[in-house]
């Protein structure tokens, strides 16, 4: 009902009845009792599943998630067992009438996230519903009521009381949100942030040299790339963001011209960001492209000075779209210098004309049928003869071997007869 008021395409639909449990799988060919204990049928109506919830009353909640007991009752009943009050209306399917009960018309027009009842009640309930009403306020571009503000940022501490998949599900929704730098600001501003990511909180007051930082410490920094990243930009991108200077406090030192300088600090953050993200059950997949990207994003300062086989080999990186994404925030939002951003555009333009990673013109079966033998230079020779590839020395496999013999042209290479 909330999308529908507001206009918003909705992504499912939550169908309540005073019909039982039982009752409803009666009335329905294909269900499954996927939370009958609770009320929940789930309908397959022409291949499409429609959770069925009957009216109910909560009892208390255990483990900060479950009621203790439900027992079936009335729409009123049921509106106020909910977490806020714009999730708390009804639209009645036969009279095209809106139910409210407990006042989330009126919030809803005046754009209010507000718990319903007493809000720390409502907090102690589902520790989640702090990380929900942060997100619900992000997308929707609302403001958090007061109280239920209070009661949010006293309940921040209590996050880790409930598992780490579903903070980590809000998370996610959060920073793939259009605006994901509301979000971010409230996660922060209610303390959510720090008691989720101390590694991230540590970044306030760690600060950089002006004259490459002139935007400030490194939360700053990282705040300003959140804000200058690309509204579609995948999840591993934007966690890559938050996560690429997190080991900037822990490599901070002074040179000997008094400079602050943060030597290897895009190791240890790779090392930090794998932490964080097998503690918050992230896939291994996810946390190995984030990492990637982390442990990359410095390797841009010297691809100016890049050889052309090595630059080929750089562009032809399997996510090297996502890294120049990760390079440009990170310039904009520091220096503002972009020009090894633009020299890597203007040579990705000039190599277009052929595949930046062509299948190699000799492979280790050429250098067998030459009776080499396995070893340091069999590689070598190998590594060498692709870079000349790459840099247009060669063109075919006779010239590449020609190549080869003629750069190890000592017989030790071969195996003897």
């Amino acid at each position: 009902m909330r999308d529908q008021l507001l206009r918003i395409p909705p992504h499912d639909y939550d169908i309540a009845t005073d019909a039982h449990p039982d009752q409803v799988q009666l009335l329905f060919e294909k269900t499954l009792p996927i939370g009958a204990q609770f009320g929940v049928i789930l309908v397959v109506e022409q291949g499409n599943p429609f959770q069925v919830a009957t009216f109910r009353a909560e009892g208390n909640y255990i483990n900060h998630r479950h009621p203790r007991e439900i027992s079936f009752g009335t729409p009123e009943q049921d509106a106020f067992r909910r977490d806020f009050t714009v999730n708390g209306l009804f639209e009645d399917p036969f009279e095209g009438s809106v139910l409210d009960y407990v006042g989330g018309r009126a919030d809803l027009d005046k754009g209010i996230i507000r718990c319903i009842g007493n809000a720390t009640d409502r907090f102690e309930e589902d520790r989640l519903r702090v990380m929900r009403a942060i997100r619900l306020a992000a997308t929707l571009d609302f403001q958090i009521h007061s109280n239920t503000w209070e009661a949010l940022t006293t309940s921040a501490s209590n996050l880790n009381e409930i598992s780490a998949e579903r903070i980590r599900e809000e998370f996610n929704r959060i920073l793939l949100s259009p605006r994901r730098m509301q979000g971010f600001d409230l996660l922060d501003k209610s303390d959510v942030l720090g008691s989720l990511l101390p590694e991230v909180e540590a970044l306030k007051g760690c600060k950089q040299p002006p004259e490459f930082h002139p935007e400030g410490d490194v939360f700053v920094h990282t705040r300003l790339m959140l804000a200058l990243l690309r509204t579609q930009a995948p999840l591993h991108l934007v966690l890559a963001t938050i996560f690429h200077d997190i080991g900037k406090p822990g490599t901070a030192q002074k040179d000997q011209a008094g400079r602050i300088r943060f030597n290897t600090h895009e190791k240890l953050s790779a090392e930090m960001a794998y932490k964080i993200m097998k503690r918050m059950r992230y896939s291994n997949t996810e946390i190995e492209i984030t990492q990637t990207l982390i442990r990359n994003h410095m390797a841009f300062k010297d691809v100016q000075n890049m050889r052309p086989s090595t630059l080929k080999r750089f562009l032809a990186r399997q996510n090297f779209e996502d890294e120049l994404e990760l390079h440009r925030v990170d310039c904009l939002s520091s220096h503002g210098s972009l020009s090894n951003y633009e020299f890597l555009i203007a040579k990705r333009a000039e190599f277009s004309h052929a595949p930046l990673a062509p299948t190699a013109l000799i492979n280790g079966k050429d250098l067998l049928t030459l009776n080499w033998k396995p070893g340091p230079q069999f590689k070598a020779a190998l590594e060498i003869a692709y870079n000349a590839q790459l840099e247009g020395l060669l063109s075919c496999k006779e010239e590449a071997i020609a190549f080869v013999l003629e750069k190890f042209p000592n017989s030790e290479n071969k195996a003897s007869s």
